[in-house]
């Protein structure tokens, strides 16, 4: 369970990791050839897989969302295959980005990172509610054994009302105060 649950978790990664530098790299006008997305899967699935373990915040997906898109982009900037004849449409020339493409990376990584932030949080609290219901679920016939009345059990005794000291009596209308 354990096992494929990071599995799932890093697969999940490594796809919007992906999509994320695949997406912004045809939108900037340029194409991807089929190599260089296996190589980015791969390369985003092992970064990711040794931090799927357990709960991550954003101060770690940030950063490492961050790092892995600056690789992406240098991969994907490499495995281009530009012909002289063909205008330049991307927008930036060689591996150096130009600042509206760094803006725009900056923020689709900030927003990307913030949304898996979110959903790690809401997996792993979905994730404490189900082994807590189990728990009481598992625990449950052990706790609550049925009644059995056997015919030489006596009556429960009647409690007697406590005697309350402390108790204030605010009933009926408000006293007159002398002035």
């Amino acid at each position: 369970m354990a096992l494929s649950l990071r599995l799932a978790r890093t697969a999940v990664f490594a796809v919007v990791c992906l999509g994320l530098g695949v997406a912004a790299h045809v939108l900037g006008g340029s194409s991807v050839p089929a190599p260089a997305m296996v190589a980015a899967l791969g390369l985003a699935f092992g970064a990711a897989y040794p931090l799927a373990g357990r709960e991550r915040s954003l101060a770690l997906i940030l950063p490492l969302l961050a790092g892995l898109q600056v690789l992406l982009h240098l991969l994907f900037s490499l495995s281009h295959t530009v012909s002289p004849a063909a205008p330049a449409v991307h927008l930036h020339s060689g591996l150096v980005p130009g600042l509206g493409m760094l803006a725009a990376h900056g923020w689709a990584v900030g927003l990307t990172a913030l949304w898996l932030a979110r959903g790690e949080a809401a997996l792993w609290a979905l994730l404490r509610r189900l082994a807590v219901r189990l728990l009481v679920l598992v625990r449950l016939p052990r706790l609550v054994t049925p009644f059995s009345a056997s015919p030489g059990t006596p009556e429960p005794r009647v409690l007697r009302s406590a005697v309350l000291r402390h108790v204030v009596s605010r009933r009926g209308p408000p006293r007159a105060v002398a002035a």
